[in-house]
């Protein structure tokens, strides 16, 4: 018999907006579960650049969602609402809304996926945020297929590392760029043929050169701003670029001309504020197509350091000093 969860709870609180520091750890109540969620006694979160974003001021949760940060988690399910498909026991990794940065976290029950067989239930906490959003960009917007060419941008941040080698186990070529020889040596070790330092290359002139002057089929962009406009140069006809954030800037110059005369698409997505039915679409082609890949070794996710839950803030400041490679979590 699993103990009842406690009435309360560490969490992470962001005091108000600002640096790191604001980060604090505080007493809430434990959360209970509602129809078709599930509570989670959390062994793992994952820190990721939208929770900076969120600390800052600059990323309001959707309604409803929990004013904690943390977009990911991985434990053991401790209490289930009516209707949900769970069990007490439930070994699960879930994507969530808000609230990871917590002793317990409330989940919908479809955004919840078993944790992988042979893995550690703390490293499943680095899956669902750059799964899911690898998934949904790179192979469902971005249409990738086996033979096709990717460019990766930012290819040693969570993301990167899983958008290289999900492409890379399912027949893709793969280059990425990155800001450090380490972190290219990194990429490359990952799958990608080759890993562009942004620093001392053009990753348009070297894209050509790689492709013999016909680009690539897809780019995965996480920089917009100035990039945009070499992203579109940088595509092969046929070619879709896909837009999942804009650390660069959000506004940029396009030459219609260019999309128009090699047929281009320019798309792109945010995942948190969808509805829990388009996640459990995602979340359902995830355990068909990628669980197995993830079950036999073939992909990995990438976790650079832990840290524990108190130490939030300490996280933040690596997660913006951006010498990781991969992801960092918080465990409890």
């Amino acid at each position: 018999m699993n103990p009842e969860p406690r009435k309360m709870m560490i969490a992470i609180e962001i005091r108000e907006p600002g640096e790191p520091d604001v980060l604090v750890p505080v007493e809430r109540p434990t959360p209970v579960p509602a129809a078709d969620e599930v509570l989670i006694r959390v062994a793992a979160a994952g820190v990721n650049r939208p929770d900076v974003f969120q600390r800052r001021g600059h990323y309001a949760p959707p309604p409803g969602a929990s004013d904690i940060p943390g977009l990911e988690v991985s434990g053991v399910v401790e209490a289930v609402g009516p209707g949900a498909h769970w069990r007490v026991g439930d070994a699960v990794c879930a994507l969530v809304t808000g609230g990871g940065y917590a002793e317990y976290c409330v989940a919908p029950a479809p955004q919840c996926l078993p944790v992988p067989r042979g893995m550690p239930i703390p490293t499943a906490a680095a899956i669902p945020e750059t799964f899911f959003t690898v998934w949904t960009n790179v192979f469902q917007r971005g249409r990738l297929q086996p033979n096709e060419s990717i460019l990766v941008h930012g290819g040693s941040s969570g993301i990167g590392t899983t958008a290289i080698q999900l492409a890379k186990a399912r027949g893709s070529r793969v280059f990425a760029t990155a800001g450090s020889a380490e972190k290219c040596a990194a990429c490359e070790r990952l799958g990608a043929e080759r890993c562009i330092n942004y620093r001392d290359e053009d990753f348009l002139a070297a894209v050509r050169a790689l492709t013999g002057g016909r680009g690539v089929d897809v780019i995965l962009d996480m920089v917009g701003g100035d990039y945009f406009a070499r992203n579109i140069d940088a595509l092969a006809v046929e070619g879709r670029l896909v837009e999942i954030a804009t650390l660069h800037g959000v506004k940029a110059e396009v030459n219609i001309q260019a999309v128009m005369g090699r047929r281009l698409t320019i798309t792109g997505s945010t995942l948190r504020p969808r509805p829990v039915a388009d996640k459990a679409a995602i979340a359902s082609e995830l355990q068909q197509q990628v669980w197995p890949l993830l079950e036999s070794g073939a992909v990995t996710p990438i976790i650079h350091a832990t840290f524990p839950l108190r130490d939030a803030a300490q996280a933040h400041r690596v997660m913006e000093s951006s010498a990781h490679i991969g992801k960092l979590l918080l465990v409890t």
